[in-house]
């Protein structure tokens, strides 16, 4: 089965190892069919601690590393 991988904003990146990855979608809403935002926020996994707050970063999905990480960060986003 295919990792999926998403697009996001890093928002923290105060551990060690590991960034917060925003990552926003649009949804339409079911009664008044108009288009929302949907964001959800991803750990994942950065072993070199090389993405810093406000990187547009692509994460991949993984196997657990820890209890909230199961995503991986791929490569930085050329946006």
């Amino acid at each position: 089965m295919p990792r999926r991988i998403l697009q996001g904003v890093v928002v923290s990146d105060k551990m060690d190892k590991t960034v917060l990855v925003k990552v926003e979608r649009r949804v339409m809403h079911p009664v008044y069919k108009k288009f929302i935002q949907r964001s959800k926020k991803y750990a994942a996994h950065d072993s070199e601690n090389r993405f810093k707050v406000g990187d547009v970063v692509r994460i991949r999905e993984c196997r657990p590393i820890s209890r909230r990480k199961s995503w991986e960060v791929v490569a930085e986003s050329a946006e």
